[in-house]
């Protein structure tokens, strides 16, 4: 890939600035509608009280997502890698219109009806997450770390703007009849425009970047046949060698179990708390109906925060065993939030919420960032989609959990 006028280290340069930016837009499309849906649980809640909409959206969202994303990983090498992110993005465009259209199609009434369209729109949103995921992690795995490291900033970032989005919608119609439906709907007017143009960055802008035409043509030339229609898209015909002596994805697994492990256990905890946790078992508090909402809004902060730490290379951890016990160390947390809600007052729930958070996008930016080094750009591709296959898992696993949090509790199901 160098050439004779050694412009290799130029191509590297070029566009780096200005990827790093898209990267971190398209992570914040590919979870703005979910965590639209959480933001907007206050609204869902007042709606369905008896369903548990944080918990049974999350479980619905989790199970495709993770059945999807399970077919995805095992056929990576074979998809088209812009087909399955374009579409990723426009089915979340799609998806977003459809729950404002389906709320004004029964006037934002209750019933089984409503619930259970609300609850395939959110089966849609779990299918999108797994194509655009993976998609997305197993292309930038043969980049630069610092795209990956962008690209979960963005996922962060959705959490926390649609937090504090929520937060100024729930304000400024608070006192206007039928406040909490039309901020509802402005809310989810606004994520629909933002996945729209993240369909535009990925189609026209990401695959003419300079550095990723580099990046893409070099897994290109090592077998990569996922790349294939993005750089036609950006006006370069290459040649595609076979991949030779390819590691197998059973074998990637069984090299990087600890990194998978580690992403498995990160999720599962944080889901088992968040968000069923914050929604129903936290109490009364002077906050009020605000109380679980600034709780949303402080955990995706943290969460934020948490993903740009690894920039400080001094308090990064890459040794595969340190991440592993601070990872399990995190298990402190279940004891801590149960006592907290039984003896606890807010500012406690705040700290442990806010921590939470901040480990979670910690710890998740520093085991991506270390993960695919070493391996070819076929490899590190597969080995995106099998972690991020974990991480859905994880999910799935901590959201099935946390339905143990009702055991006891009144009128709980």
């Amino acid at each position: 890939m160098t050439s004779a006028d050694g412009s290799e280290p130029t191509k590297r340069l070029e566009g780096k600035i200005l990827a790093n930016i898209v990267c971190w837009i398209l992570g914040f499309g590919s979870l703005i509608s979910w965590n639209s849906m959480l933001t907007i649980g206050d609204y869902y809640y007042a709606l369905f009280p008896e369903y548990h909409p944080s918990r049974v959206l999350t479980f619905v969202y989790q199970l495709f997502a993770l059945g999807t994303m399970a077919i995805l990983a095992y056929y990576e090498s074979r998809l088209n890698t812009r087909k399955r992110n374009i579409a990723a993005y426009t089915i979340f465009t799609i998806s977003t219109f459809l729950l404002i259209s389906l709320d004004l199609a029964t006037s934002g009434k209750d019933g089984v009806g409503p619930f259970v369209g609300i609850c395939a729109i959110v089966a849609c949103f779990g299918l999108s997450d797994a194509l655009v995921q993976g998609g997305m992690v197993g292309d930038l795995c043969f980049m630069l770390p610092e795209f990956i490291q962008s690209y979960y900033a963005g996922l962060a970032a959705s959490g926390a703007v649609t937090s504090v989005l929520r937060l100024i919608t729930k304000a400024a119609f608070d006192k206007v009849e039928h406040g909490l439906r039309k901020g509802t709907m402005l809310f989810l007017a606004i994520s629909a425009f933002c996945e729209f143009i993240c369909i535009l960055l990925y189609a026209f802008v990401f695959p003419k970047l300079a550095i990723v035409k580099y990046y893409r043509a070099k897994a290109a030339s090592e077998g990569s046949k996922t790349v294939s229609a993005d750089l036609a898209a950006a006006g370069i015909q290459t040649q595609q060698n076979e991949a030779e002596d390819r590691l197998s994805n059973k074998q990637l697994l069984f090299q990087n179990i600890d990194y998978a492990l580690d992403l498995f256990l990160i999720y599962l905890l944080t889901l088992s708390i968040f968000p069923g946790f914050l929604y129903e078992n936290t109490g009364e508090h002077k906050l009020g109906a605000w109380y679980s909402l600034v709780l949303i809004t402080l955990y995706n902060a943290g969460n934020l925060i948490g993903r740009y730490v690894p920039l400080l290379k001094c308090i990064k951890i890459e040794s595969r065993k340190r991440l592993m016990i601070v990872i399990l160390s995190r298990f402190l947390f279940i004891p801590a939030f149960y006592f907290t809600s039984k003896h606890g007052d807010q500012g406690w729930m705040i700290f442990l919420v806010s921590l939470l958070g901040l480990t979670n996008g910690y710890l998740t930016v520093c085991v991506f960032t270390v993960a695919p080094k070493g391996y070819k750009g076929p490899e590190q591709n597969a080995l995106g989609n099998l972690l991020v296959l974990f991480i859905l898992g994880g999910i799935f696993a901590g959201v099935s959990l946390d339905w143990l949090w009702l055991i006891g509790k009144k009128n709980a199901f």
